[in-house]
């Protein structure tokens, strides 16, 4: 040592100690987490920005804790937990559009977060997924597959169960999943297909028979005799046509198609698997009310034909129309229409609304403004009749009955048809989007494979230990003698007993075998380790510095003297740090 150069030397051992001991707190601080075979580093304050979350809890006696890589494993997404990470540093959570939402919503919950705390920027694009798990289940509830059910399925629907896998079924109860099958899945079978067209085809000449028989040329003349006096005081008779009558071929066509209906609703209803179910059905409160109508129908024409007004009654025979809701059943366009309504209902109240308040203003407007100048030919004699007009015209229909003649008139007209463009188009999109959305989805389901690749639920195994190897964390833990320093993975002189190996280097290495090539046969993880990483147990220790004298005497060179960890003191290692 040159004693001019004396407080350098002391001075680059003070700063190098300082920078060491920053370098070692900075050290234990940070933890390491490996996610899906993707290494995340942070510091532990970080993850206690929230807590009574998961990884608010790390501690190194859990199980997933690798005392060799000093780091955390979890079999987890990596993509999303990088945005978990990123809500702890930021405390903003995002959405990663890369991933479906059941997914990361799964993975919140792995690490203990609320979904909810997502951030607006991203919440219409994460709750997409809940819209389409809506929507499959509707399309699953209107049971738009055409794949034949398996036995078992069809003995759980009906509950034979128990009977089913004793082998006990009697003949009725095989039957009757196969009679329900024939008249109310169409496609689960040839017969079934045939009887559905045998249904269609009497539904369509039901309602054919219902429309032509009110045709003037369909219809009979009914003739009376009618005898009159003349002005000789004399009698005469003349023919008079009182009214005319549907033609007596509709009569027992319409008898037909009601034997088949009727037929069809008692065989439905004794082989349906839930009777009240199949009575609360809309579509089969429509067929047996139809099919009621006809019944009803025969009976007033019999008892009632001679009462005032028996014409009124005929019109509740109306109903029968209905059945062409029945086509539901064989068409799976008709149920997607009908869901969509069912689904638009806010929409449409909406657009029933506005229209409503549309007509009564326009209305009130074109009532007044026809009357401010002098118009003979008014139209608008009333606020109800401009309810017609105001109706007529918003639905941009315009019969022409009506029409405003002033010029105060054509103004406020002009106001009502663009109001009515706006007021009926804004509602439509949305309904037409709603249908795409069912629609798109049944196709995709329909290309679906039928059958899929079961995953089974197999855990994970643990890796065996080598011969010499501790036991696991959480035992060394409860081992006498193990302390902080004695588990072969902390810093410092690495321990005794149980919990450490030889020279604090961990046990699987201290105790492991030594193949034919003189290297031990330790973890093949091992060449992962970090050489200087400050908590690894079997890495040097540095215990003092020693300072010479550059050659060109310029400056200082600090060299840290190392502990090999065995007990001895090493010389100087070779990585060194210059100050100059």
């Amino acid at each position: 040592m040159v004693g001019g150069h004396q407080p350098q030397s002391t001075g680059g051992a003070s700063c190098t100690g300082t920078m060491m001991n920053i370098l070692n707190i900075d050290a234990e601080n940070r933890v390491v987490l490996n996610v899906g075979g993707i290494r995340h580093e942070t510091y532990k304050a970080t993850l206690k920005k929230i807590p009574a979350t998961r990884l608010s809890r790390l501690t190194e006696a859990l199980a997933n804790y690798d005392p060799v890589l000093n780091e955390y494993f979890f079999d987890r997404h990596p993509g999303v937990f990088a945005q978990v990470l990123n809500y702890y540093r930021t405390g903003k959570l995002h959405y990663p559009t890369d991933v479906c939402g059941p997914l990361f919503e799964e993975e919140l919950e792995f690490w203990g977060l609320d979904a909810n705390q997502v951030e607006p920027c991203c919440w219409m694009t994460y709750t997409q997924h809940r819209d389409t798990q809506e929507t499959l289940a509707v399309l699953d509830r209107l049971d738009l597959d055409t794949e034949k059910p398996s036995d078992e399925e069809m003995a759980r629907k009906f509950g034979f169960e128990e009977a089913f896998f004793q082998g006990r079924l009697t003949w009725w109860q095989r039957f009757k999943p196969q009679l329900w099958s024939m008249f109310d899945e169409p496609y689960s079978s040839n017969a079934a297909k045939i009887i559905g067209i045998v249904s269609v085809f009497f539904i369509c000449v039901s309602i054919l028979s219902f429309c032509l028989k009110t045709h003037p040329n369909m219809r009979v003349p009914i003739i009376k005799n009618i005898t009159v006096n003349t002005s000789h005081n004399t009698t005469a008779w003349v023919l008079d046509k009182t009214q005319t009558n549907a033609h007596e071929a509709f009569f027992y066509i319409e008898c037909v198609c009601n034997a088949w209906f009727t037929f069809e609703i008692l065989v439905r209803f004794i082989a349906s698997p839930n009777k009240c179910e199949f009575v609360k059905a809309s579509v089969n409160i429509i067929d047996y009310i139809a099919t009621l109508s006809f019944y009803i129908d025969l009976i007033l024409q019999k008892f009632a034909s001679h009462l005032e007004n028996a014409d009124i009654l005929e019109f509740f025979s109306i109903i029968r129309i209905m059945r062409l809701f029945k086509l539901t059943r064989h068409s799976s366009g008709l149920k997607i229409l009908m869901q969509t309504f069912r689904a638009s209902a806010k929409e449409l109240t909406l657009l029933v609304f506005f229209l409503v308040l549309g007509i009564v203003i326009f209305a009130s407007l074109v009532y007044y403004a026809e009357r401010i100048q002098a118009n003979p030919h008014n139209d608008f004699n009333s606020i109800p009749l401009g309810l017609w007009w105001a109706l007529v015209t918003m639905t941009t229909v315009g019969y022409g009955d009506m029409a405003p003649k002033t010029y105060v008139g054509m103004f406020v007209g002009a106001l009502c048809a663009l109001a009515g463009v706006l007021t009926i188009a804004l509602p439509v999109p949305v309904i037409v989007s709603n249908f795409a959305m069912y629609y798109s989805h049944t196709q995709a389901r329909a290309k679906l494979p039928k059958k899929r690749r079961r995953v089974l639920p197999v855990e994970q195994p643990r890796g065996p230990r080598l011969p010499g190897q501790g036991p696991p964390p959480q035992q060394q833990m409860n081992q006498p003698g193990c302390g902080s320093g004695g588990m072969g993975m902390g810093g410092g002189g690495g321990g005794h007993g149980p919990c450490a190996g030889v020279g604090g280097l961990p046990p699987n290495v201290a105790g492991a075998p030594v193949n034919t090539t003189g290297v031990p046969a330790v973890n093949r993880r091992m060449n992962a380790i970090k050489s200087n990483h400050p908590k690894d147990g079997a890495g040097p220790k540095v215990v003092g510095v020693a300072m010479t004298l550059n050659p060109n005497g310029v400056g200082v060179k600090a060299e840290p003297v190392m502990s090999t960890g065995v007990g001895g003191v090493g010389g100087p290692r070779k990585q060194s740090a210059t100050k100059t």
